[in-house]
């Protein structure tokens, strides 16, 4: 195929592009977008031939200004076209295929146009894989197990932000909490994140470790987990740890203010 002269108009994949380029809250929902897209890549396939993960495409790499080697594709055909000068030959074909065939390249969405996104051979990976999410680990505590918890200081602006966008999207979402956490005296604190939602939480973990880990300074690690109203530990425990509450369209995310012990 090729690409001639379009009117150009932006689909929701380029509209959650452009909101998660500037604000981490939207960055879920575009990875989410994006996965379940359709794409369209400089190259070329054998005529008639539908494009699967084993198809014989050649597809184009450009030079990015540091020299580097990316494949670039785009997010829609008047995308394409905004970013060549000539006419270009092009594929079209799902995200998921596009990432799969090509494991251990770099990409990069929507590139010379104003607003793109690189995506290296190891973010790819997290994406396409069955672990695809910022989250390292889980685990259940057992019962008895001992934790400290404590007031944060200084909770981190941009991510209450973040996070208070985020759940302003997701209705099922009640309350969220963040709190300082420790095994013990000696052992160094990171953030525990509590959420109070209705049903399924896991897709409301996986988001909020996303825009967590994506607006906190530094690289610690931290801790998300459920809180259930009605249970007597983490529950009735949190909100007296938390002192101060931002009351928005519905959600509320408390943070704290004071001083560190």
């Amino acid at each position: 195929m090729n690409c001639g002269s379009y009117v150009r108009n932006k689909n929701e994949l380029e509209d959650l592009l452009e909101k998660a380029a500037t604000e981490p809250a939207h960055r879920p929902a575009f990875f989410r977008t994006l996965l379940e897209s359709t794409v369209w890549v400089p190259g070329t396939a054998a005529q008639g031939e539908a494009v699967v993960e084993d198809s014989a495409l050649d597809l184009q790499h450009w030079e990015k200004e540091d020299g580097t080697s990316v494949i670039p594709f785009f997010t829609s055909l008047e995308a394409l076209q905004q970013a060549v000068e000539d006419e270009q030959a092009f594929v079209v074909m799902p995200v998921r295929t596009l990432f799969e065939m090509t494991l251990g390249e770099t990409l990069f969405l929507n590139a010379k146009l104003p607003t793109g996104k690189e995506f290296m051979p190891c973010e790819i990976s997290l994406l396409i894989g069955e672990e695809g999410n910022p989250l390292s680990s889980q685990e259940i505590l057992e019962g008895g197990e001992s934790l400290i918890l404590s007031e944060v200081a200084e909770p981190p602006a941009q991510m209450i932000d973040s996070l208070t966008t985020l759940f302003k999207t997701i209705k099922p979402v009640k309350r969220a909490f963040i709190c300082s956490i420790k095994e013990n005296e000696e052992a160094q604190p990171n953030l525990l994140i509590g959420i109070e939602a209705d049903g399924d939480i896991e897709e409301i973990i996986q988001a909020t470790g996303s825009v967590a880990t994506d607006t906190l300074p530094g690289d610690e690690p931290i801790d998300i987990c459920q809180v259930k109203k009605g249970e007597k530990e983490l529950a009735t425990l949190l909100p007296n740890i938390l002192r101060h509450s931002m009351n928005v369209a519905g959600v509320v995310f408390c943070v704290t203010l004071n001083k560190t012990g």
